[in-house]
């Protein structure tokens, strides 16, 4: 009953007793956050183990590694970000392989460039050089483009965010037009 008395706020919104099932299996009021993750517990054991400025040094270097990555991209030809400043540690942005870069910004020319980042990104996974997702943004009418994101742990730097623009530009230099449906 330790669990119960910490944890119960008694929400009979949420656990209602007149179930078909044995009520006392129902861990949400014996749970940390109502049955979620604890993961209001993880954060309070980072802060105990690894301190405030640890955590600070840590969330800031992925601001960094992104402003970073965000530099880098405005520089090398065949990048193109999606958006740029975004208030957090995601960098969007396409890879432009060199078969694309001279054509006219077409309506084909973005089905093609929608086409890029999945192959380069099965060459990436299948090589086991990098994970690096990407998506489209259907409702702005944004084919798929590589979205990095920087995390605290492990603690990214500007070398990291070199070796991922260098990698997808050496297979993306490689790709040619492969027909999609």
């Amino acid at each position: 009953g330790l669990l119960y008395q910490a944890n119960c706020v008694g929400a009979t919104y949420l656990f209602q007793q007149d179930k078909f099932y044995d009520v006392s299996y129902d861990t949400g009021d014996k749970s940390i956050q109502c049955g979620r993750k604890g993961e209001a517990l993880k954060l309070w054991l980072m802060f105990k183990i690894h301190g405030m400025d640890t955590l600070e040094f840590r969330v800031d270097a992925a601001f960094e590694a992104s402003r970073f990555l965000e530099e880098e991209i405005k520089k090398r030809e065949g990048f193109e970000l999606v958006r740029e400043n975004l208030p957090c540690t995601n960098v969007c942005f396409w890879y432009i392989p060199p078969y694309l870069r001279q054509e006219s910004r077409t309506a084909e020319w973005w089905k093609k460039l929608g086409a890029v980042a999945p192959q380069i990104k099965e060459k990436l996974v299948v090589e086991g050089t990098l994970l690096v997702g990407y998506q489209p943004m259907i409702c702005k009418d944004l084919v798929n483009f590589f979205r990095m994101v920087n995390t605290c742990y492990p603690i990214p730097t500007r070398n990291h965010m070199t070796f991922v623009l260098d990698e997808i530009d050496r297979r993306g230099k490689a790709l040619i037009f492969k027909q999609t449906e």
